[in-house]
């Protein structure tokens, strides 16, 4: 008995699903979730296609969707707001309570997609990957972005991206964040520049690359898994391994941003460069770093990143003192307190939270940070 595979119409919210006959992981990738990034919507039913006509033992679910059907129409990154803001408990509660019949533009989108998901959660009953297909305005190496746990970490060094840690400091109500906190394994990939016809084969191998990382297929099952291995080593060659994210610079309408011509994804740049003009003048780089996802497109909130490179052995105490549970320790610091009801969440006094280097709570896996009155709050994602 061969696998179930169904493979709806152009443009249908869901692009391609193929179930194995035996029981195991859900693998979710989703293209679109921006309108002018058409990569994944490609890439994914390749694979699919693939798996229908090879007759792989597939083990468990792949399902395959579009994020925002309305935007990729008209090959625009939205129409009313981002879809890629928009996954907060708050908000999709909200959504939940308004009658389906009043969903504008995204929010039909978003509750669409989040059903989807959903639903391929409740049919496998497995461990759930949610693999997000992107592509950037600008020319580079293709990378990762994930929530910060064991987990993620090493789903993203498994796929052999370059590993972007801490974007989600800085951004709030991404699928990848939402994802996470619902206890997937999530991952973000940047493929490459929208119209670059490699950004298409990067996230075909990556999704191979993701079939192999979830046990989904054994690698000895996927004839050509070495030439996808090979490939996306090629295409991030010069690239450091993690990098974590130092500085977001934030655009708002009417900003008048304009990014300088001819910046590429991970190039250095000087502390004190111009990077970019606004209304008020020079945009300079504020420290020495890489850029990534320099803006140059008409929307979005993002005008550029910097981050630098993590190394490899403060990745290895991070995960080692996780593993142990050191984080227990941090509260007997001055100034350092739980916040009742909210276990993955530590209190730092304003006035001696400069006695606390970011970094040493990136360590155990407090990543975003936030202000509330006279105290800092530091979250960490679930423990995985």
């Amino acid at each position: 008995m061969s696998p179930a595979a169904t493979s709806p119409g152009k443009l249908g919210r869901v692009l391609g699903r193929i179930a194995g006959e035996r029981p195991g992981p859900t693998l979710i990738a989703i293209g679109g979730l921006h309108g002018n990034e058409p990569a994944g919507t490609i890439a994914a039913p390749r694979v699919i296609g693939r798996l229908e006509e090879g007759r792989f033992p597939l083990r468990g679910e792949f399902l395959a969707v579009v994020g925002n059907l309305g935007a990729l129409a008209r090959g625009r990154r939205y129409r009313e707001f981002d879809l890629n803001r928009c996954w907060l408990p708050d908000n999709l509660a909200r959504l939940q309570r308004q009658d389906p019949a009043l969903d504008r533009g995204e929010e039909r989108e978003l509750r669409e997609l989040a059903r989807t998901v959903e639903e391929a959660r409740s049919r496998g009953g497995g461990p759930v990957t949610v693999i997000d297909l992107h592509t950037t305005s600008s020319h580079g190496p293709p990378f990762i972005v994930m929530s910060d746990t064991l987990r993620n970490r090493r789903l993203g060094l498994e796929l052999l991206g370059t590993v972007f840690l801490g974007l989600e400091e800085s951004v709030d109500g991404t699928l990848l964040e939402y994802m996470t906190e619902q206890g997937h394994t999530a991952a973000l990939v940047e493929g490459g520049q929208h119209e670059d016809p490699r950004s298409v084969e990067v996230h075909e191998s990556v999704l191979w690359m993701a079939l192999a990382a979830t046990g989904m297929l054994r690698p000895g099952e996927i004839p050509d898994l070495g030439r996808h291995r090979r490939f996306l080593r090629a295409a991030q060659r010069g690239t450091p391994r993690v990098v974590e994210l130092r500085y977001r610079h934030d655009v708002r309408p009417g900003d008048g941003f304009r990014m300088k011509e001819g910046y590429l994804g991970f190039q250095e740049v000087k502390k004190g460069e111009v990077l970019a003009r606004d209304r008020n003048g020079d945009v300079a780089s504020p420290e020495r770093g890489r850029i990534v996802m320099p803006l140059y497109q008409e929307q979005g909130e993002d005008g550029f990143f910097l981050v630098r490179p993590v190394n490899r052995f403060w990745m290895w105490v991070s995960r080692v003192v996780r593993r142990l549970r050191l984080g227990r320790v941090l509260p007997l610091l001055p100034g350092v307190s739980r916040i009742p009801g909210r276990p993955n969440a530590l209190a730092v006094d304003a006035r001696k939270a400069r006695f606390y280097a970011v970094e040493i709570f990136h360590l155990f896996g407090y990543r975003k940070r936030s202000r509330e009155g006279e105290r800092l709050v530091f979250t960490r994602r679930r423990p995985g």
